[in-house]
């Protein structure tokens, strides 16, 4: 029952305050960047992790769904960087109100981790938990306002249009992703599940949690769901991004990626909030050596990967999946990042 009330009052509580207007001066704030009392941790959210093959091998290679879906297929990655980090809240908050500044629309303002306010400014205590409560719409034009404000091509165009409206969502079901611009972009389905599973030496395994592996990357169940993800055992609502297994004191805040990653060098890639992937949900396909996969060119739900805290989204291994209508918006929903170079 305490779940389902947290997650009702997210829900009512967005719906009343999104049509909010912010108050001028806590734009301001935000679109330089000067939110008060929110620490300068972990570069404000942002750590880039550079995945692929090493060397001067132009492809890594692998087999999607091993080891958890009826259907798999070898897949094909190309060099690409990741965010460590989930979303937090304040990157979100303090890129969007310069956005619609600069005549971007967001049809949800997102709110502060599970039981957050929508579109209120970033609080000391939750402004790096995830963003959630944005539709995945809202999460393709965000990326194309951070792409912009960071002096990078964006990557989300339709009919040769920069896509700047998430009201727009034709424009956005029918766009395209210029796999070549270095903006801000979601992860193909195929980059989240490699990332999810690289070590050092390898791949985990699908049917474990992402970051169930010992020192030398190998699958090692002994290593516990509870140290490295926030899932509907151990959490009734979203954290800090990269907070899983983190020693808490009572009397500090837990820092962004103070807790535990996977092989990659990655946080929560199971658990605290269900991400977004670029592709349209379909059986996996098998794809021509050295080709990009992306899903198919059209569909009714987009996939998102890696389970959260709610009971609603408990399956949090490494090769489970999840689709949903692209308008949806729920309290244990965000994304994080990536670029293609």
């Amino acid at each position: 029952m305490k779940l389902i009330y947290l997650y009702t009052a997210a829900v009512l509580a967005c719906s009343m305050l999104a049509g909010a207007a912010e108050p001028a001066a806590d734009a301001a704030q935000a679109a330089s960047g000067a939110l008060s009392g929110i620490p300068a941790a972990a570069e404000s959210g942002v750590r880039m992790i550079t995945l692929g093959p090493g060397g001067d091998a132009l492809y890594d290679t692998y087999v999607i769904g091993d080891g958890m879906q009826s259907y798999t297929a070898r897949r094909w990655i190309r060099p690409f960087k990741m965010n460590a980090y989930e979303t937090p809240y304040t990157l979100w908050y303090s890129v969007r109100v310069q956005a619609e500044l600069d005549g971007y629309v967001f049809v949800n303002p997102g709110q502060e981790g599970s039981a957050g306010r929508c579109a209120r400014v970033p609080t000391l205590e939750n402004g790096y938990q995830p963003v959630t409560m944005i539709s995945w719409y809202d999460a393709l034009v965000w990326c194309n306002a951070y792409s912009e404000q960071t002096g990078r091509t964006p990557c989300y165009t339709y009919d040769g249009k920069v896509l700047r409206d998430s009201s727009d969502t034709a424009a956005c079901d029918l766009a395209v992703c210029d796999w070549s611009a270095d903006g801000y972009r979601l992860p193909t389905e195929a980059e989240w599940e490699y990332a999810a599973r690289r070590t050092r030496t390898g791949y985990q395994s699908g049917r474990l949690a992402s970051g169930q592996v010992d020192r030398r990357g190998r699958d090692d169940e002994s290593v516990t769901q509870d140290s490295i993800a926030w899932y509907d055992e151990n959490a009734v609502g979203t954290h800090t991004v990269g907070t899983a297994g983190t020693p808490f004191m009572e009397d500090s805040l837990p820092e962004p990626g103070s807790g535990n990653a996977n092989g990659a060098g990655l946080f929560d890639m199971s658990g605290n909030v269900l991400e977004f992937c670029w592709d349209w949900m379909a059986d996996y396909t098998e794809a021509a050596p050295g080709t990009r996969s992306s899903g198919p060119a059209f569909g009714m739900q987009r996939v998102s990967r890696g389970g959260s805290w709610s009971p609603y989204t408990g399956f949090i291994f490494a090769g489970d999946r999840y689709a949903y209508d692209p308008n949806e918006v729920y309290n244990y929903m965000g994304f994080r990042f990536c670029t293609s170079w």
